[in-house]
């Protein structure tokens, strides 16, 4: 049994920032398992990523470094056009092309005790995924694609179809405060994560770019704070590399105030430089103890 599957598409990325524009590999599968890399606790994580032969280079390098990957099969590879300007928290998108959806039937001989489903579009995991991963591990969900559709090349914000019956069966939500509210309507941060979590979710977590993040967990609200970055260059994968910190610390039983802070440790060495985390495990509990800044059981 693995520690952490996580399952999602390696996409193809064409990231636009003022300082550069930069072709990559990417999408949640992408950033998870070249993070985990860089921790020291990875032996018992697998990915299972579906993509077009074409860019099947992505998972050989992944296995060249140690990672197990299954691979599925797909027409296409998922093709996003990420383009920033100054402010990171502010993106436009576009995706030039679409792989195929994960299905029960692909999943079957896959066991875990956490599992993560890095969503990229409304259509990449179905409710019965949800349903049927749930009744073999903890469940952590990243919600950004369920509230992405695509029409031609665009990329409209939308709600999520299912989510009353979806969220009964997530134990972990990752929303940023943008989801937050299509999902539940509100823009005060506790009160959507509150009905997130009526709403059957075990652990939101609500991410909020340079305001830090907010954990809501067996009703204690925990806020983690954002350590400064030394510079920011790239907020692409910040979420996911969150959602690995996070996921990690909880693996081994930390609280959710350590596993927050450890995540949020973690995206702050991403922030500063372009492609996956590549710092270490040290670097980040370095950040967190080091840091004036702390989590607050509100």
């Amino acid at each position: 049994m693995n520690d952490i599957c996580c399952i999602g598409h390696i996409t193809l990325d064409k990231i636009v920032t003022p300082k550069q524009t930069t072709y990559m590999p990417g999408g949640t599968s992408y950033y998870f398992s070249h993070g985990i890399n860089h921790l020291n606790n990875k032996k018992n994580y697998k990915l299972v990523t579906a993509l077009a032969p074409s860019e099947i280079k992505a998972v050989e390098e992944l296995r060249e470094k140690g990672i197990e990957v299954k691979v599925l099969p797909s027409r296409h590879t998922v093709y996003f056009e990420n383009i920033y300007g100054e402010n990171q928290n502010n993106r436009k998108q576009r995706v030039l092309a679409k792989a195929d959806p994960f299905t029960v039937n692909d999943l079957k001989d896959e066991n875990a005790r956490f599992y993560h489903l890095g969503s990229l579009l409304s259509d990449d995991f179905s409710l019965d995924v949800i349903k049927y991963l749930s009744q073999k591990g903890t469940l952590s969900v990243d919600a950004q694609g369920y509230l992405r559709e695509v029409r031609g090349e665009q990329v409209y914000p939308v709600d999520w179809k299912d989510k009353k019956e979806a969220l009964k069966h997530i134990d972990i939500l990752k929303v940023n405060e943008h989801e937050a509210e299509v999902l539940t309507g509100s823009k005060d941060y506790e009160e959507a994560s509150t009905l997130l979590a009526q709403w059957g979710v075990k652990e939101v977590l609500l991410t909020l770019g340079s305001e830090g993040s907010l954990i809501l967990a067996e009703g204690k609200f925990y806020k983690i704070p954002a350590y400064p970055p030394t510079e920011i260059v790239d907020a692409t994968g910040c979420g996911d590399t969150y959602m690995l910190g996070y996921l990690y610390m909880r693996n081994q039983n930390a609280s959710y105030a350590e596993a927050g802070c450890f995540a949020a440790a973690m995206s702050t060495i991403k922030l500063a430089k372009s492609g996956p985390f590549c710092g270490t495990e040290e670097e980040a509990l370095k950040i967190v103890r080091e840091s004036k800044l702390q989590a607050i059981a509100l």
